[in-house]
């Protein structure tokens, strides 16, 4: 288990391929839209960072058990990619 932080946020690294994980390419593309997210992937390809969040709530159709899905469907093959779940602190609901 790997504990991130970063500007917008505490998070645990999930999974990563190819060290896909760059703390300031996440922190320049990431946007407050991302917060009510609990998951939240990222892909490169071309060098360019992509985001997507994912939600716990399983009767939301972006929930986190479509993440593999999505990189299967939605991703360039083999590209690098990062999986990461939000910490809420106590404070957060």
């Amino acid at each position: 288990m790997t504990f991130i932080e970063t500007t917008v946020g505490n998070f645990e690294l999930i999974s990563q391929t190819k060290d896909a994980f760059d703390i300031v390419k996440f922190q320049e593309r990431y946007v407050d839209t991302f917060d009510r997210f609990d998951y939240i992937v990222g892909d490169i390809a071309s060098d360019l960072l992509r985001l997507k969040g994912f939600t716990s709530d399983l009767k939301d159709k972006h929930n986190y058990k479509t993440i593999p899905d999505y990189l299967n469907e939605s991703c360039n093959y083999q590209c690098g990619y990062f999986i990461l779940k939000r910490i809420k602190n106590s404070s957060q609901k």
